[in-house]
């Protein structure tokens, strides 16, 4: 077959291959250039699912009567004009490819008018690459696109469309992704003539909780604590969800670059990451951020639907999202965040975040901010647990003997009984003092809003492993030579990234030796790791660093095994404290990080307020 020129028609229906894959994706590109256009409330109306018709008007600026036919000629656009543009592109779209593609598709009117003219103007077109002259129509400053029955000309791709539910599910989805990441935008969702969605422009703070309320739920935005951290030319803000608002499925993570929401791997590991000291296994973190940053750091046109972003400095971006979440996650110790309320028989039957989700509603326009972190620090007498890796472990019996010793001044409660009423002044501790043991496994505390139960195991275990990490940080990676070196067949592109790497790896305590084109030799290894399998650490790593240019699996060996150890070195149920012990431990675990969870994620306390508590007992009915 001889090499000839596609007709125009065809060319824009390959183009609509990569740009419009179903509904959603025309609802997103007509949203992205009312933004781009400054449009301030927007209306969205859809029948079918968005397969019979799509309806979009907005209040933007227009476009004039003479520039109507140029704006569905492909690559035609108003938002760049040269490479220094696309270097720093700031607008949603730009590559003029989404009107003539959706064009070619549909039946398409576009209508529009801009300030200061008699009339509006329309243009109508049939899936063809021509269109008749501009017509005058009544409209107001802004534009209108509609577009019907989508895909009637290119059947094959109208038969790949799902039912009429699932394809409003992905097009609701996309108006949920815009209006996170707009929050000054109004915007209405009908679908069939009923209402499906309407969010008024949220300026304040309160506003804005409340719009993500209603997209993400209410349970989320009352687990969650607003962060914003700056730094490297970098911003970070938005809402991350509490470790125990954990999710079964990766679907509740929305993360948005200069105002536009992407899917991007490096993201969601750095922020994988971050929670990983935190989360069950196998539970993803649920999270609301944006990142701000210079447009020339990021490449917005890595993907025809812009789905996907690449940055200059992947690096740095991943370093400052992990330390950004990691600095906030550390700070989710008591009196930092809301207490967490058991869980109300309904929440335990069928929460989708498992126990623990529910939580006393926070006042209305207040959000608990992520603040810098504070290490805890040792009083007199206090040991450190981890002079050498040799001495990490802390003995339950040592543990005890050094609460006694520091908190033996500690003020106790008294069992409160009906005749006393208990005067607490405003510095008293958030988990208040201990009242006593249920079973030898829970400790009960009373603070200013009620009860408190504290899994006394579960508490220990991670102020024990957070001393461990500690000591072990301060000393750093000891590495262990090894009797015999360990031969590894690895491929040619592995052994030089590992010999290009290789004070990478001695950081990690790994020391390795290039040993031929496809071999390396393992000479030392981390002390504490001895005794696992090294070949696949290193193989490991050698993967990340492909993939990410850093590796953090080192650590997470090391962490892991602290864990153990903390878990083996921490209180055991059923043991009898004093009552000294036990607010020596809820001290502890108020100048402790990430004391809210286990090693392993569980919850460590909760808190049963007297509100609760009335309506229990059905007090004042």
């Amino acid at each position: 077959m001889s090499i000839r020129e596609l007709p125009p028609q065809l060319i824009n229906q390959i183009a609509a291959g990569e740009v419009v894959e179903r509904p959603a994706s025309v609802v997103k590109e007509l949203l992205e250039n009312s933004l781009d256009a400054g449009a301030g409330q927007i209306r969205v109306d859809v029948e079918q699912g968005g397969m019979r018709r799509i309806r979009v008007r907005d209040d933007g600026r227009g476009i004039p009567r003479d520039e109507l036919a140029l704006a569905l000629r492909r690559h035609a656009t108003s938002k760049i004009a040269d490479l220094a543009d696309l270097e720093r592109v700031a607008s949603l779209g730009f590559r003029g490819e989404a009107l003539p593609s959706i064009a070619s598709v549909s039946r398409l009117t576009l209508t529009s008018a801009v300030a200061g003219a008699h009339s509006g103007w329309t243009l109508r077109g049939d899936g063809g690459d021509r269109f008749e002259d501009p017509e005058p129509a009544p409209h107001p400053v802004g534009t209108t696109v509609d577009v019907r029955d989508l895909f009637y000309n290119v059947p094959a791709r109208r038969k790949f469309l799902r039912t009429e539910r699932t394809e409003y599910g992905h097009l609701e989805e996309v108006i949920r992704r815009i209006a996170l990441s707009r929050p000054g935008l109004g915007l209405e969702l009908v679908h069939n003539g009923r209402s499906g969605l309407r969010l008024p422009p949220a300026t304040e703070a309160a506003a804005r909780d409340q719009r993500v309320a209603r997209i993400c739920g209410e349970p989320f935005i009352q687990q969650s604590v607003f962060l914003e951290q700056e730094g490297a030319g970098l911003r970070l803000w938005g809402w991350m969800g509490l470790p125990t608002f954990s999710r079964s499925q990766p679907d509740l993570q929305y993360f948005g670059v200069n105002g536009r929401m992407v899917r991007d791997r490096l993201v969601t590991h750095a922020v994988r990451q971050a929670y990983r000291d935190v989360l069950q296994h196998g539970r993803h973190p649920a999270y609301v951020l944006f990142l701000e940053l210079d447009p020339a750091l990021v490449d917005v046109n890595a993907h025809p639907a812009k789905h996907e972003v690449r940055f200059r400095d992947a690096r740095l971006v991943h370093d400052f999202l992990f330390r950004s979440l990691h600095r906030a996650l550390a700070e989710l110790r008591p009196g930092a965040v809301p207490a967490p309320a058991a869980p109300s028989g309904e929440a335990a039957s069928g929460g989708e975040g498992g126990p623990g989700e529910q939580q006393a509603p926070l006042e209305a326009g207040h959000r608990p901010t992520a603040a810098a972190p504070q290490m805890p620090t040792r009083g007199p007498g206090e040991r450190d647990p981890g002079g050498t890796q040799g001495r990490l472990g802390l003995p339950v019996a040592e543990a005890m003997a050094a609460y006694q010793r520091l908190h033996a001044e500690a003020p106790t409660q008294p069992q409160a009984t009906a005749g006393t009423a208990q005067q607490e002044a405003p510095e008293d501790p958030p988990l208040g003092f201990a009242l006593g043991q249920l079973h030898g496994v829970y400790i009960l505390a009373q603070n200013r809003d009620g009860l408190v139960l504290v899994d006394m195991h579960a508490a220990h275990e991670r102020i024990t492993y957070e001393r461990l990490k500690r000591a072990w940080k301060e000393e750093g990676i000891r590495a262990q030579p090894l009797l015999l070196p360990e031969t590894l067949e690895v491929s040619r592109a592995e052994a030089d990234l590992a010999e290009a790497r290789r004070e990478t790896f001695q950081r990690l305590g790994l020391e390795l030796d290039r040993a031929g084109p496809e071999r390396l030799r393992l000479r030392a290894v981390p002390a504490l790791l001895a005794q696992g399998d090294t070949a696949a650490l290193v193989r490991d790593v050698l993967t990340d660093l492909k993939a990410q240019g850093s590796s953090s699996r080192v650590e997470e060996r090391i962490h892991a095994l602290l864990g153990t150890m903390a878990c083996h070195g921490s209180v055991r149920a059923h043991r009898s404290l004093t009552l000294p012990e036990m607010n020596a431990l809820l001290r502890d675990m108020e100048a402790t990080e990430r004391s809210g969870q286990c090693n392993h994620g569980r919850p460590t306390w909760t808190l049963l307020s007297m509100d609760a508590l009335d309506r229990l007992f059905q007090r004042g009915r």
